[in-house]
């Protein structure tokens, strides 16, 4: 599950593209993201996710993820994660510090990759 999508869609198109079963979602309609077909979006909004009592069927998944993801969105996914038994990782712009506890880890190009919730399961 990629939250935030936006316009950047090439993480869950890879996954998608290597048999990966990946969500896309986005508080934008679906005709102002840039999701292909091959990836399956639904319009939501992490925030309000976070506080129903069931975050929704989209988000029954091992991995939340989100790039480039800002940090008031840190803690409502770092919750939604919690809510339904998943991993929770994500990048920020760079000069973000992640909003709730993290371990990091290094990507190739020198991004750093935050692990707020499993990560080795």
């Amino acid at each position: 599950m990629e939250i935030g999508v936006g316009r950047r869609p090439e993480v869950a198109v890879g996954l998608a593209d290597a048999g990966v079963s990946v969500t896309a979602t986005d508080v934008a309609d679906a005709d102002d993201v840039d999701v292909p077909a091959s990836v399956p979006f639904v319009r939501d909004d992490v925030v309000a996710a976070s506080e129903r009592d069931d975050p929704g069927e989209a988000y029954h998944v091992g991995l939340v993820y989100g790039l480039n993801l800002p940090p008031e969105l840190h803690r409502p996914a770092l919750e939604v994660a919690e809510a339904v038994d998943a991993d929770f990782l994500f990048t920020t712009l760079g000069y973000d510090s992640p909003a709730v506890s993290t371990t990091t880890e290094s990507l190739p190009g020198g991004e750093t990759l935050y692990v707020a919730r499993g990560g080795e399961r």
